[in-house]
């Protein structure tokens, strides 16, 4: 059976691992599982390869462990997107409490009367954040968690730079209001 099988190319073997591999692709295997993804993609690369040599049993055994691999592509990057998203997602809560900390400062550093130059940059690095944190939320709903978590560090870092910005600005001492 084995023999009169491999008399002929393993078309639907091929198809099945092209298949697979093109559903590994579509649930993000190229980002979360890229070894598994390359080695199925190469894997049907050879087959077709094979196929051109006449060499169906090679082509077939190819395929098989095309379809495999592509399949274990999609199971790792089902994982890795889940993890991905979970740090994005605890990145985002960090970067908003940073946010919130910076406003509560930048307030009590007006309320101080602090000199309203020393604020321009903070205020600014504030404003651009709301933004990154905009974005950031965006590609997270576009599951795109890799560029959601680029933009969360340059976010998370900019605001590390503003707090402790806030922290040097100097206070304007308060005036005494009794006349000598």
């Amino acid at each position: 059976m084995l023999a009169a099988g491999c008399s002929e190319p393993p078309q639907k073997e091929i198809d099945q691992a092209q298949a697979a591999v093109d559903l590994a692709r579509t649930g993000g295997a190229e980002i979360y599982a890229a070894e598994e993804y390359t080695a199925a993609a190469a894997g049907v690369q050879k087959a077709h390869a094979a196929v051109d040599q006449r060499d169906y049993r090679q082509a077939l055994s190819y395929a098989i462990d095309a379809r495999q691999r592509a399949q274990s592509a999609l199971r790792q990057a089902a994982e890795g997107k889940g993890k991905a998203q979970r740090a994005a997602e605890i990145t985002m809560a960090a970067a908003s409490t940073q946010l919130n900390q910076l406003e509560a400062r930048l307030t009590a550093a007006e309320t101080a009367k602090a000199p309203a130059k020393e604020l321009r940059a903070p205020r600014a690095m504030l404003a651009d954040a709301r933004k990154g944190l905009q974005e950031a939320r965006t590609e997270i709903g576009a599951e795109n968690y890799a560029k959601a978590g680029e933009i969360l560090t340059t976010v998370r870092k900019n605001l590390d730079a503003a707090l402790q910005g806030v922290e040097n600005i100097p206070r304007s001492q308060p005036r005494s209001s009794r006349k000598r």
